[in-house]
């Protein structure tokens, strides 16, 4: 395929034993960084990525084309593992005296995580529009590599999917405001983005990815996924109001009422 025919592998600079080795210690370290760096519920879930990546989506993609699902879930995982990794920080659990289950229960299973699961939710969704609009100009090549694309073998539908999961990105980050993972704003101005995406995901639908439709919607999506997340972080629910207390010398009002306790 014309995507990967210049890798190292498939270009034979380095033998499939090389990379199988270097997969698996690579792979074995990064899990014992997280497990004794971070938490073990970040790390279950980064193990478990691993798994899913290498056993389940990869044999997938010449089987079927859920395959493409199975890889959103594998792309919506690393941020909720960064969710893990910064809740911890503020976890109302001792790790050193709680079990893994309820380390995992109260970083992924109560109403604080929801705004991990949501960011979770928006790249699930993304990639969708973005892998169906890169896939669309060389399905032909998929199909002949043995690869089952939806783009390959129904493209009227997979234009149906990545329409369904573009008009998703604004309930999501609609979401995102309403659990106060950011501030009210943040509707309108990543409405704005989503929309653009939207427009290029009806003209893949209603052009079934031709006239460049396509390609359209594939750099609409490369733009629009790291526009939001901007905006997440730049909209994030009171930065601004703790950034005017630091300039002002005020600290926060929990640090106030702490200090007046003491």
């Amino acid at each position: 395929m014309s995507r990967t025919q210049n890798r190292p592998l498939v270009r034979g600079l380095i033998s499939q034993r090389s990379a199988l080795l270097f997969a698996i210690l690579t792979g074995c370290l990064g899990v014992g960084v997280l497990w004794y760096g971070v938490n073990p519920t970040t790390a279950i879930l980064g193990a478990g990525n691993l798994g899913l990546y290498a056993f389940v989506y990869t044999p997938l993609k010449r089987l079927h084309p859920v395959n493409t699902w199975v890889g959103a879930v594998v792309g919506a995982v690393p941020p909720l593992m960064g969710w893990c990794a910064a809740a911890s920080q503020y976890s109302v659990t001792d790790s050193s005296n709680s079990s893994i289950w309820e380390e995992s229960k109260d970083l992924l299973l109560t109403e604080q995580a929801i705004g991990g699961w949501l960011i979770a939710a928006l790249l699930f969704a993304w990639q969708f529009p973005h892998f169906f609009a890169l896939s669309h100009n060389v399905r032909h090549e998929y199909a002949t590599a043995g690869y089952k694309m939806l783009t390959s073998s129904n493209t009227a539908m997979a234009a149906r999917v990545s329409l369904r999961y573009s008009l998703a990105m604004f309930p999501i980050c609609i979401g995102l405001s309403y659990y106060d993972v950011t501030d009210t704003a943040f509707m309108a101005t990543s409405s704005v983005v989503n929309a653009w995406m939207l427009r290029e995901a009806i003209k893949f639908w209603r052009l079934h990815g031709d006239k460049g439709s396509a390609r359209a919607l594939f750099w609409a999506s490369v733009w629009q996924l790291p526009i939001v997340l901007v905006l997440a972080m730049v909209q994030k629910k009171g930065l601004w109001e703790r950034l005017w207390r630091s300039i002002n010398g005020e600290g926060d009002s929990e640090e106030l009422w702490d200090d007046e306790d003491g």
